[in-house]
Formats: structure tokens, C-alpha cells, sequence
């Protein structure tokens, strides 16, 4: 968690060559004040930051809340890439169990086949978004079979793993089992079930002999884990939610395996190919395997350092696990449970989110109410979708999706305020000399002080907002910005000073530009984790070259970094005019 900045900061506003013949008159703004540590205190110079989406389930091709859940994390990786860090993305497709078997099998279609099929869909939807992994990990890939294996053999050699019966309510839409207390009867169709408390899915009950793990072991150590740090698990509730299901009632061992007669698609137990590892043990290795799990100590780069070391070097633990608050058990217990069972470091933070509604109801495709995310990319464009999605999206609350919501915010803020702006400013009639000013000669005014104190403010905000997950809040921030500077306009009325000809105006006018200017860039910038395209148009327009992009240069009057704020540069001119970075579509 990085420092929020004070209410009053230096900013940049070059007055004269080194800013002191007129630095009275304004306040002596200056950028060369501390920035934030473009490296999180969470990640030392040789552990990169790691950031994980679950891997998604191929027994359907995607929808929009698989498109969320990648887009929120493909935004956090690009932020702290803005920001100067090394990070990892790792996402892909959870492709054995139960559920993938029975699909294939109505498909009249090997599973591997079936595999491949889905999985291609969920890659497709992506770099259609522009989301860009570093590693898009698939859990029918022998380095994973790998890694899994390693991983159970090290649990069985701790004495954690040990055969048994189990028995039962078990889900298949689920893949896990469910105490008596979880499930309950209801009536369907007149006919009476059992089904999940928590997902309402249907369970039957079973009876099999199976490998367990000994998860009760870990109570208290995942007790105190969570207590250690009640940031471990955002938001708030979700936290909440873990911590009273360990605080509850007893932790039951872990049923890990399936015999190979009731499930044959997916790892077999390492000795014992009767049986069929756990879907859910063989998912959540995938977050080892893309750092290159089982990692070698006796290499000549990893001679002499721990274990702890080598992992971190190659990425281990991840910094974030972004899931979908129904799987959030399986991550903040199963997962941190098997971890500390093999003496691994354990996740440093899981950010778990909402369900996309429509209808107040959660997308399924039972019910016929699935969003194609294909169609909106086509319709309003990747970017428009990205910023919606991160606006309207929550980790607080279950969102609901409609076709008007996504207009409105098209309409209202992207068209109307950010595009409308630009396009407004770098217009002959506003500016008509292009040419746009890294400085101002001569005194500020309130107006324009207070415009440039909330500029100043902002990055250290949006920081602390992104850290949080709380994208929509950080997104907010720079609505307020842009809509700020529109109010501004309104009240200034730049069309009327560049016609008038007396000193005051011309410097009122100059002022406008540069206060209007200064916002776009900074915003602009703040805006390319979560539209890369458009924000890049954006800062072409207002010649940004590429090296001017990242988080030195985010400070007012910083558009050349802090460093050489000061130094004689040529004023940049817009580049191009009448730029339309959102265009009008139809309803």
C-alpha cells in the first residue's frame, strides 16, 4: 500500500527556465517532489509480480464474466508495467474432471479434441481484447502433468496424503463434496433433490474409496494465516465469509482423487493409476507450473539459495489471485491448505469478485441470458468494453449488464466527455497555433490552482485504488478530472478569450490550454492499463512520443520526467485535429 499524496503537492508548472523569477505567483509548483517507488514494497528487484485469473472451464466456450474476470487482471499486470515493475499474467483453461468427460462424451468427440475446441475459443476472446498473458497455461500440457505429479508426491511424502473411504454429497457441476450442512431438499419439477446450499447445483450422494488429504491438520495455521493480515482477502466480506466457514464447525480431510472406473479424464495418482487426481488439486497447481514448477536448486543460478529464493526468482507466490467469489474456498482454504503442506510459500493477496447479473440474474446458459462477448467487442469497439467492464464491473457487488448501461457510459462519459474534450482542444479554433505549452509565465489563478492540486493528487490515488483492486473508484477519479476541465471550459469560455486581444486574456487563455493539456496527458496515462488503444491515440494526438509514457512522467509538468523537468525543450504541437477517439454509434 503505497502513500496517498498530500492534499497540497509540488507539481510542475514551469515558470521561466528554472521556475524562480514568478515562483511566488504560483504557489512553486515543482514535479521534482518524491514520487511513489515505481516497484510495490511487495516486490523485491529479482520476484516479479505475479498476477493469476483462474483457469476457466472448457465445458462451454466463454461469456462475459470470463472476459471480466481476464480483463481485470490483464488491466492490474499493465498497471504495474506502467509503473516500471516485472510481472507475470498467467491465465488458460481448466481442462480435466468429470464435467469435460460427460461433454465430450455427448458431443460424440475425444476429449483431448474437445479440449482443443474450447480452449481455442477463450484464446480467440482474449487477444480479440487485447488481454496479453504472459503464459496461457493449459492443465493437458505434460509440463503440468509434471507439476502436479511433483506436487502430490511431495504432499504424500509429508505424511498429508493417505488412502480412505469417502463418502458423501457430491456435485458434478461443482467437482467437490459437500457436508450434510451444505446441502438441503428441495422440490424440482415435483420431484424432490438434493442440492448445494451455496450454488444450488444439483448433488447425489457417493460412496468410493479415495485418496484424502489431511486438510483438518491446517485449521488453525489457515486461521492464523488470514488473521495475520485481514487485507489477504479483499473485499471485506469475502474475508469475512473464509474466516467464519474455518471458525465455524470442524474442517473435514479433503477427498483428492476418484477412481479411474467413475472418472477418466485427468492425472492419474502418481503409483497408483486406479485412481484419478482431484480436478481441484490439479487446477489450482497450474499457478506452480507456469513459474516453472518443480523449480531446480542445483543449478549453477540457483546455487546456494533457498528454496523460498529459487521460487521467487521465478516468480513464486503470486502477488494476486484474481477468482470469481464461488470458487473463493477453493483458493483461500483448499489451495493455502496444500501449500503449506508441501512447505511453500503461500499467495500474498486474492482479490475475489462479483457475478455479472442480467436480469438480476446470474448469466447461465441454462437460462438463456449469456452475454456474447464477441458481438459487444464489434459493437462499441475493445477498448469502450474494457472501460465499461472495469467501471461497472465490482469486487463489492454482483453487477448487472445491460445494452443501456454499456451506451450510457459510451455515450455520457467516453464520447461525450474524455473524446469531446480532446477533440475540442486540439481544434484550430481553440488553439490555433497547435502548439501545446509546458509552461505558463506568470500567476495562477484559484481556478486553475485547483485543477492542477487534483491532477497532482490523482496518480497516487488511482495507485492505491488499483492496489485495492478497486478499479471502478480509480476510474472514477479520472472522470472527475475530465469532467472537472469540461465544467472549466463552461465557465471560461476559451472560444471567446482567444478572440480577445488584452494581456489578461491572451494569459488566461495560455493557462486553459495548459491546465486542459496537462489533464488529458496525465489522464491519458493513467488510462492505458485499461484502454491501450484509445489511450495511445489519445497521447499521439497530444505528441507523447513512447519514452514519455510510464509512471515518471505522471506527475503535472512532468511530460519529460522529473529529472530534466527543467531543462529548455521545444513545445510539443498536436498532432492531427479534429480527433474523434469515440464516434458516434446507434442505438
Amino acid at each position: 500500500r503505497l502513500p496517498v499524496a498530500r492534499s497540497r503537492l509540488a507539481v510542475c508548472v514551469h515558470i521561466g527556465r528554472r521556475c524562480a523569477a514568478t515562483a511566488a505567483a504560483t504557489a512553486a509548483y515543482s514535479c521534482t517532489r518524491r514520487l511513489s517507488s515505481a516497484r510495490p514494497a511487495c516486490a523485491p528487484a529479482a520476484h516479479p509480480v505475479y498476477i493469476t485469473s483462474p483457469i476457466f472451464y472448457v465445458n462451454s466456450v466463454p461469456h462475459i464474466g470470463h472476459l471480466y474476470t481476464a480483463v481485470l487482471c490483464d488491466t492490474l499486470k499493465r498497471w504495474h508495467d506502467f509503473k516500471g515493475t516485472a510481472t507475470l499474467f498467467s491465465t488458460g483453461t481448466d481442462e480435466h474432471g468429470l464435467k469435460i468427460q460427460e461433454a465430450a462424451e455427448a458431443a460424440n468427440i475425444d476429449p483431448q479434441a474437445f479440449c482443443d475446441r474450447i480452449s481455442g475459443t477463450f484464446k480467440t476472446l482474449f487477444d480479440s481484447a487485447s488481454v496479453a498473458p504472459t503464459d496461457f497455461i493449459r492443465t493437458t500440457e505434460p509440463r503440468h502433468y509434471a507439476a502436479v505429479e511433483h506436487l502430490w508426491k511431495r504432499l504424500e511424502d509429508a505424511g498429508f496424503i493417505y488412502k480412505g473411504t469417502h463418502e458423501g454429497w457430491y456435485c458434478v457441476s461443482d467437482e467437490t463434496f459437500y457436508p450434510d450442512a451444505q446441502v438441503h431438499l428441495v422440490s424440482v419439477n415435483g420431484k424432490d433433490v438434493m442440492v448445494s446450499k451455496e450454488t444450488g447445483k444439483l448433488v447425489e450422494w457417493t460412496a468410493e474409496e479415495n485418496y484424502k488429504f489431511k486438510l483438518s491438520a491446517f485449521k488453525d495455521k489457515l486461521i492464523e494465516w488470514l488473521e495475520s493480515d485481514p487485507k489477504l482477502i479483499v473485499p471485506e466480506g469475502q474475508y469475512n465469509f473464509v474466516l467464519s466457514q474455518l471458525k465455524s464447525g470442524d474442517i473435514g480431510d479433503l477427498s483428492i482423487s476418484r477412481l479411474q472406473s467413475r472418472l477418466k479424464w485427468g492425472i492419474p495418482v502418481p503409483g497408483d493409476p486406479k485412481h484419478v487426481i482431484y480436478v481441484w488439486l490439479d487446477a489450482l497447481t497450474n499457478y506452480l507450473t507456469v513459474t516453472g514448477y518443480p523449480w531446480t536448486r542445483t543449478s549453477d543460478e540457483n546455487a546456494g539459495l533457498s528454496e523460498t529464493e529459487v521460487a521467487a526468482r521465478h516468480g513464486w507466490p503470486a502477488h494476486v489471485h484474481v477468482v470469481g467469489k464461488d470458487i473463493i474456498k477453493f483458493h483461500a482454504i483448499y489451495w493455502p491448505a496444500f501449500l503449506m503442506a508441501a512447505g511453500l510459500p503461500l499467495p500474498r493477496r486474492i482479490i475475489s469478485h462479483g457475478h455479472w447479473l442480467v436480469g438480476q440474474q446470474k448469466m447461465s446458459k441454462s437460462l438463456g441470458n449469456v452475454v456474447d462477448p464477441h458481438a459487444l467487442l464489434a459493437k462499441w469497439g475493445v477498448d469502450a468494453i474494457r472501460y465499461f467492464l472495469m467501471r461497472d464491473g465490482g469486487i463489492q457487488i454482483d453487477p448487472e449488464f445491460s445494452h443501456a448501461t454499456v451506451l450510457r457510459r459510451y455515450k455520457n462519459f467516453l464520447g461525450s466527455q474524455l473524446g469531446n474534450l480532446l477533440m475540442r482542444a486540439t481544434s484550430a479554433r481553440i488553439n490555433p497555433s497547435a502548439v501545446i505549452p509546458v509552461r505558463v509565465d506568470g500567476p495562477l489563478q484559484d481556478d486553475d490552482k485547483e485543477l492542477l492540486d487534483a491532477l497532482s493528487r490523482a496518480p497516487d490515488t488511482v495507485d492505491a485504488h488499483f492496489n485495492a483492486g478497486n478499479l471502478p473508484e480509480a476510474l472514477k477519479v479520472v472522470e472527475d478530472l475530465i469532467g472537472g476541465i469540461n465544467k472549466y471550459w463552461t465557465e471560461v469560455e476559451p472560444w471567446r478569450l482567444v478572440k480577445e486581444t488584452g494581456a489578461d486574456a491572451r494569459h488566461k487563455h495560455a493557462t486553459l490550454l495548459y491546465v486542459t493539456y496537462e489533464t488529458l496527458r496525465v489522464c491519458g496515462l493513467l488510462l492505458q492499463p485499461v484502454m491501450p488503444g484509445k489511450a495511445a491515440e489519445l497521447l499521439d494526438t497530444l505528441g507523447v512520443h513512447a519514452d514519455q509514457r510510464s509512471w515518471r512522467n505522471v506527475r503535472v509538468g512532468c511530460r519529460y520526467g522529473p529529472e530534466d523537468a527543467h531543462a529548455d525543450r521545444p513545445a510539443p504541437t498536436v498532432v492531427g485535429q479534429k480527433v474523434v477517439l469515440f464516434p458516434r454509434i446507434d442505438e
